[in-house]
């Protein structure tokens, strides 16, 4: 087990410092210069040609990415915002709360009402009730987020007024954020679980259970749910990173000072540092859930880890 974990271990360190560098160097070929953002349109070419050498923002690529990585790794500095002028962790720390906040109340609430719908679509494959809850939920994922954003703030904020219709000051300013997100959310689930629960009903130990008398509840989730939870919670550990990058557009369109919305107003003022620290933030969330599910999936399922490791257990 333990040459499991380091082989996907390294596997993701390697990604990491793969997909940093990419992203470095993507902005760094960008249109635009973060100095003279800083210093105005009207500022002389000599004080520019200063402040690059000041930020270090004249030395070669590399060298620049290596310090970057550097700083970030032993001291935390992701470097200073050049619209704001202050240290990038200190807009950060106060807006990863905010969207983790977001991202794990939505995926619990996601969990809780997927799974039991899954379960009963798969027992009562074919029924009204199947065809209703997957074809409703399939109909919600194709509609864009921002779409569906919308849709909720004119129906429940404009005309109901039951929700604000922006900020994040109380609990209701993130009932509509958290149902965008649950709503689009839903089918993965709801599929993957019936997926799973019908080949488990399939299954020789299902008909063995029925035969001794057990009722469908405790058949269903003892034995077929029990048997389906491998998938799911891979798939659960996965979701996170994918909802923390899809509540990039939610949270500017409802306003709420998460790091989505740092990061599309970091973007539009070309301010470089937030954009790598957030895009670098998202993509650790991702490597870290990807090692977990991978982890987890081996505890649960001895064949994978034998498979990666060569036949060692």
């Amino acid at each position: 087990m333990r040459n499991y974990i380091m082989k996907r271990l390294g596997v993701g360190i390697l990604l990491l410092f793969s997909v940093s560098f990419l992203v470095f160097s993507m902005l760094y070929f960008m249109p635009g210069d973060p100095v003279t953002l800083m210093a105005g349109p009207l500022v002389k070419v000599e004080n520019l040609e200063g402040l690059r050498h000041e930020y270090g923002l004249d030395r070669p690529l590399l060298v620049q990415y290596m310090d970057w990585m550097r700083r970030i790794i032993f001291s935390g500095d992701f470097g200073i915002s050049y619209k704001y002028r202050i240290d990038v962790w200190s807009l950060l720390k106060n807006c990863i709360p905010i969207s983790l906040k977001l991202t794990v109340t939505t995926l619990i609430i996601s969990t809780i009402v997927a799974i039991p719908l899954g379960l009963i679509c798969a027992y009562k494959k074919d029924s009204w009730f199947d065809r209703i809850t997957v074809s409703t939920s399939l109909v919600f994922t194709a509609i864009p987020s921002f779409w569906l954003a919308v849709l909720l703030m004119l129906i429940f904020a404009v005309k109901l007024k039951w929700f604000p219709l922006s900020g994040f000051e109380s609990w209701k300013n993130y009932i509509l954020p958290i149902a965008t997100g649950v709503i689009g959310g839903l089918a993965s689930t709801i599929r993957l679980t019936k997926s799973e629960a019908l080949d488990a009903l399939r299954e020789k130990y299902v008909t063995t259970a029925y035969a001794k008398g057990l009722d469908n509840k405790t058949v269903l989730t003892r034995h077929v749910l029990r048997n389906s939870l491998i998938v799911i919670t891979v798939n659960l550990f996965m979701s996170l990173p994918w909802l923390i990058s899809g509540y990039i557009i939610i949270e500017k369109i409802f306003g709420i000072p998460g790091m989505g919305n740092l990061m599309i107003n970091a973007i539009i003022q070309q301010d470089f540092n937030v954009v790598q620290a957030c895009i670098l933030i998202i993509t650790v969330l991702t490597i870290i859930c990807n090692i977990l599910s991978d982890i987890v999936l081996g505890i649960l399922d001895p064949r994978i880890r034998i498979s990666v490791t060569g036949g060692e257990k």
